[in-house]
């Protein structure tokens, strides 16, 4: 009985999980499309100069920080909100969403505490760090990828998905951060 058990155990951890039925497709985009760009030096070196900036920040910081974002979204003053989305990154990811015609709903990449540092437009909060897509990417490390599940989104009336990869420093070879990149998934078959 322990074999059988030990053996279908096996079986079940040799197949492959699917986090949603549209993420053989999400990993296809991801290789190739979203992969000859996510390594641009203006993203990366965007990343660094947030994490020499900002370092190792406290979470009692970080929960304000994302408290500031929160009341700044859609007001007329928006400081930190303008940082993350008027930057060359910033512009470098609106340039991604836009050439692929409908496919990429939003892009942003985050910093080694979890922050945004540029986004297409804006997210609904600044900390990402307490959540798959980053700790399932950043703190795993290089080459990580995490396939969020696809849901209907009413606002647009389309699946949505995310799919979030670790960035890595080309010199160092260390872990920086991560982006995510929201796709519309039905556009993908």
């Amino acid at each position: 009985m322990k074999a059988m058990i030990a053996g279908l155990a096996l079986t079940v951890l040799a197949a492959p999980v699917m986090a949603n039925d549209y993420e053989p497709s999400m990993r296809d985009y991801l290789e190739s499309e979203i992969l000859l760009w996510a390594f641009d030096p203006t993203l990366i070196e965007a990343v660094r100069a947030q994490n020499a900036r900002l370092g190792h920040l406290s979470q009692d910081r970080i929960n304000q920080m994302d408290l500031d974002w929160r009341a700044q979204v859609g007001t007329s003053h928006h400081p930190l909100v303008d940082e993350v989305l008027m930057s060359p990154a910033a512009d470098f990811l609106s340039q991604q969403v836009e050439e692929s015609a409908g496919v990429i709903s939003e892009v942003f990449i985050m910093d080694s505490n979890g922050m945004n540092v540029a986004a297409s437009s804006a997210t609904s909060d600044y900390w990402q760090g307490d959540e798959a897509k980053f700790i399932e990417t950043y703190d795993v490390g290089t080459g990580a990828v995490h396939v969020g599940d696809v849901e209907f989104d009413e606002s647009v009336q389309a699946y949505l998905g995310q799919i979030s990869i670790s960035l890595t420093d080309p010199d160092t070879q260390e872990v920086i951060g991560a982006i995510t990149v929201g796709l519309n998934a039905e556009m993908l078959y």
